[in-house]
């Protein structure tokens, strides 16, 4: 069993913390001002986001980054 890298555990968590406040994917894009693919990329874990867009997305989805990054 491999251990998860450090951006496959932000898609996954990316992902999870949009299925859980019911949006699309499209959605959240649109509140980020980025295009889908861009975002989608990121849940995918093909993409990391810039320091600058994560922050969007902590404001976004209201939380810290210690749930985005699952930091203990």
């Amino acid at each position: 069993m491999t251990e998860e890298n450090k951006e496959e555990i932000f898609a996954k968590n990316l992902k999870a913390i949009r299925t859980f406040n019911k949006l699309s994917q499209k959605q959240v894009a649109d509140k980020l001002c980025v295009p889908v693919s861009t975002y989608a990329n990121w849940e995918q874990s093909r993409r990391m986001p810039s320091i600058n867009e994560i922050y969007k997305l902590l404001k976004v989805f209201e939380i810290d980054a210690n749930e985005l990054f699952d930091i203990n």
